[in-house]
């Protein structure tokens, strides 16, 4: 006899007054998947879950929840379900231990049950030395986990998670992402939406939602094989004429960039990959690699969605991006303390003008303190820099007439129009009235808004907020652009799509400083410095961090229960085992020796292999390696003495 689903939805719709949020949506979830909601800003995904969680009521049709109906039966299914949203319920001036009594008592939680849960939710959560800490003071990587761990100090049946790991850093996730797996052991059914198609790849099956309607519902692997024709990569040198030569040539293929690669789909029966080869090579473009891929989620999510939104080409403006200096970022033994915290130590490096630079690094690592300082915000305790050749500490005023910046939250006015806040920032950086009209098309053009001059902000989805911040930041046209993570919370279609400005952006001579946490975005940047507790402990071009990289070699692992086998390579001696996607990546001394070993030790557990086979080392990968390197060396010089023996 089969268990009912956990979650089953029939006809499911929401309507705000003329606008469907949610249309007609029907679905079921079995117990135990990790069930994915994807879709890009706007689609109905924290509708659905609201709906699903008991918050909302559907305006027609009907979500049944553990049994229960949603509607008739809220206070049943809310007792017996996990909800975390967005901005997650913390109390700030609580501390961790009092915010998991708070909720062990709204659930009423049995003291001596409550007692065995927070000290294992919280050894988990690596919360336990901060447990006397207020919630406030937490970075966001401790804050998401500490929400987690609130949503399932009553052991919930059930987890609704709405983009739970939005901003957080590689490492907080995949920490974030143990404490699921451990609630899955535990007997609990996920439903997650994400912005992050890494964490989608984990899931048991992902639903596609476009304009509040389901359009595909499968497991990750089923629906990558699913996609026609192929995915092709190339390398070619110049990188960026190849790009413009086959977005011209080749409009439905979608080529974008992927790190020192471009990607592209080709349909059945499309040209043969010789013949625009040879275009390529004819107008002057070395092809070096030319060879087919297997397709991400991420591509079969934008093929899907992109047909219906057209992207917008950037016009080939030229900007007036400065004198033509080479560097045009440089700090020397750039050091900033606040007390007894040194929040920047000794940093040093330098950018090109036009370099598209990413700076990486965990949730407190020191990236935001650093970008303050280089755009005159901060004067440093120590050391210096210059931006568009000015000293930061002793000129602020000429470094900011020269600079833009755009903030993870966008800086923007919701309540005025398009036009009004483009007309805005032009006053506050000086731009000359007899120019403005001129540069208010750019811009239009650019981030392609023009024709949505008169829509208000707050109607705009995320994707167009972010594409208007970026033209309010470059309407004066700076010399060097400062980006903080402004892709945070964006869906895969809208963040290509602004990767495009931003190169636009770099041939234009435009110097690029962006912080991002996701890390096929820190493949698209030039040079990479990853910052760890204050420290820049590696810098190089994305591949060269990945040649460098001296900490073993990496095996690829596809298998019938890749949770129950992380559990397994866990406690193995030499083996560092992580999810990536829905396969484990598995960091040996020698893949060649470790593989034969970790196939026996499978099959002997009963585990029904896939593939095992050696890959290179993701970016994620060696982001992680860096940083539990410099952890360990960090707490070996803090060991006495007599512990390092």
């Amino acid at each position: 006899m089969n268990e009912p689903p956990v979650i089953e939805t029939h006809g499911l719709t929401r309507r705000y007054r003329e606008r469907m949020a949610v249309q007609a949506l029907s679905l079921s979830v079995r117990r135990g998947e990790v069930f994915g909601l994807l879709g890009s800003d706007g689609a109905g995904k924290t509708t659905t879950l609201q709906m699903l969680a008991a918050i909302l009521d559907p305006t027609e049709g009907s979500a049944t929840v553990l049994g229960y109906d949603t509607v008739r039966e809220s206070s049943a299914v809310t007792a017996r379900l996990g909800y975390m949203s967005q901005t997650f319920s913390l109390y700030g001036r609580l501390s961790v231990d009092e915010n998991l009594e708070f909720f062990a008592d709204l659930h009423r939680v049995p003291e001596p049950i409550r007692s065995e849960r927070t000290r294992r939710l919280l050894e988990f959560a690596r919360l336990v030395p901060h447990r006397a800490r207020a919630a406030r003071h937490l970075s966001g990587g401790m804050q998401k986990k500490l929400a987690l761990c609130c949503a399932l100090i009553h052991q919930p049946e059930l987890l609704i998670l709405d983009e739970p790991t939005t901003g957080v850093d590689p490492v907080s996730r995949r920490e974030f992402w143990t404490i699921l797996y451990q609630a899955l052991t535990e007997g609990a059914t996920i439903v997650v939406s994400t912005p992050y198609m890494d964490e989608a790849e984990r899931c048991t099956r992902v639903a596609l939602l476009h304009e509040g309607r389901l359009i595909a519902c499968d497991a990750p692997a089923r629906l990558r094989a699913q996609l026609p024709g192929r995915m092709i990569e190339l390398n070619a040198r110049p990188q960026r004429q190849a790009l413009a030569i086959l977005q011209d040539a080749m409009p439905k293929a979608r080529p974008y960039v992927f790190g020192e690669a471009l990607h592209l789909h080709q349909d059945e029966g499309d040209v043969s990959i010789t013949s625009w080869q040879d275009l390529l090579e004819s107008r002057g473009v070395t092809v070096e690699q030319v060879h087919p891929v297997s397709p991400s989620l991420e591509d079969v999510f934008v093929t899907r969605l992109a047909e219906t939104t057209p992207a917008a080409s950037p016009a080939p403006v030229a900007m007036s991006a400065g004198t033509g200096m080479e560097v045009a970022v440089q700090a020397q033994d750039l050091t900033m303390r606040f007390g007894n915290f040194t929040a920047v130590d000794r940093v040093s490096f330098s950018v090109r003008r036009g370099e598209i630079f990413g700076f990486l690094g965990p949730n407190g690592s020191g990236k935001t303190t650093a970008i303050r300082i280089l755009c005159g915000l901060l004067a440093p305790t120590a050391g210096r820099a210059t931006v568009a050749g000015y000293d930061v500490g002793r000129e602020p005023l000429a470094v900011k007439a020269r600079i833009g910046y755009m903030s993870q939250r966008f800086s923007l006015y919701e309540d005025m129009t398009v036009d009004e806040n483009l007309a805005f920032f032009a006053g506050a950086y000086g731009v000359p009235a007899a120019e403005l009209p001129a540069r208010r098309d750019w811009v239009l053009t650019l981030a392609g808004l023009a024709g949505a001059e008169a829509r208000l902000v707050r109607s705009l989805s995320g994707g167009l907020k972010q594409r208007l911040a970026l033209a309010c930041a470059v309407l004066h046209e700076p010399e060097v652009l400062f980006l903080d993570e402004p892709t945070a919370g964006v869906d895969p279609l809208s963040r290509r799509r602004f990767w495009e400005l931003i190169y636009h952006l770099s041939d234009r001579g435009v110097t690029v400083f962006v912080t991002t946490h996701y890390m096929d975005e820190a493949e698209h940047c030039h040079t990479l410095g990853l910052l760890y507790s204050g420290r820049l402990i590696a810098m190089g071009s994305p591949q060269a961090l990945r040649d460098g990289m001296r900490a073993g070699e990496m095996l690829e692992l596809e298998c019938d229960q890749p949770i129950q086998a992380l559990a397994i390579f866990q406690e193995a001696k030499g083996i560092r085992a992580s999810f990536f996607g829905d396969r484990l990546h598995l960091l040996v001394d020698d893949a060649e020796a470790a593989r034969p070993q970790i196939i026996e030790r499978l099959q002997r557990e009963g585990h029904r292999i896939h593939r095992v086979e050696r890959v290179p080392l993701s970016i994620e990968d060696v982001f992680i390696a860096f940083i539990e390197m410099e952890q360990a060396r960090l707490d070996a010089a803090r060991a006495p003495a007599g512990d390092a023996a």
